[in-house]
């Protein structure tokens, strides 16, 4: 038996290009927190992986991030790292397994896949789109197209995020 009923669109999505060192990121949280109240499940958000060298522990925090998405807990983690930048910043690496532990993930786990480099190869991919379409700073967003780039201000962009995607989804009929 099929079901005949019209498939729904995929929905929009917004790439966000987060390192997680970064104190801008963090301060973005609240405007993606109020995005994903708005949408629900209208909108994909979608954390990509931008490190950038100037934060000595952000690779490692996108690859430990990468692992805790591979345990389900991707956007939780990504934000209590993203709430303790300061701490990163001094401790390092620990300060990864521990969020992981608090999370109850697998804290060894997160722990070798920062050693054996396993998600490497997905950080290194957002990364290099991210260069490739003109990401550079953090938190820089991209949605139907555009680009907009938080990282010297993200004064008004939460806005123009929700302008873009309410056309996207009216497109739709949503």
């Amino acid at each position: 038996m099929s079901d005949s009923s019209p498939a729904r669109p995929a929905a929009p999505v917004l790439d966000v290009w987060c390192e997680l060192q970064c104190s801008d990121c963090r301060t973005a949280l609240d405007d993606l927190r109020a995005l994903r109240a708005r949408y629900g499940d209208r909108l994909e958000i979608r954390l990509r992986h931008f490190p950038l060298e100037k934060h000595k522990h952000a690779f490692a925090a996108a690859q430990a991030a990468e692992e805790a998405w591979e345990q389900g807990r991707g956007w939780d983690y990504a934000e209590a790292v993203l709430g303790r930048v300061e701490e990163l910043e001094r401790r390092g690496e620990a300060v990864l397994v521990e969020v992981a532990r608090e999370l109850g993930l697998d804290a060894d786990e997160v722990d070798t896949a920062l050693i054996d480099g396993r998600h490497i190869l997905v950080v290194d991919a957002d990364q290099a789109e991210g260069k490739a379409i003109g990401v550079s700073g953090t938190p820089t967003y991209v949605i139907g197209g555009e680009r907009l780039d938080g990282g010297k201000s993200q004064e008004g962009l939460r806005a123009r995020i929700e302008e873009i995607a309410d056309r996207l989804l009216a497109g739709q009929g949503a």
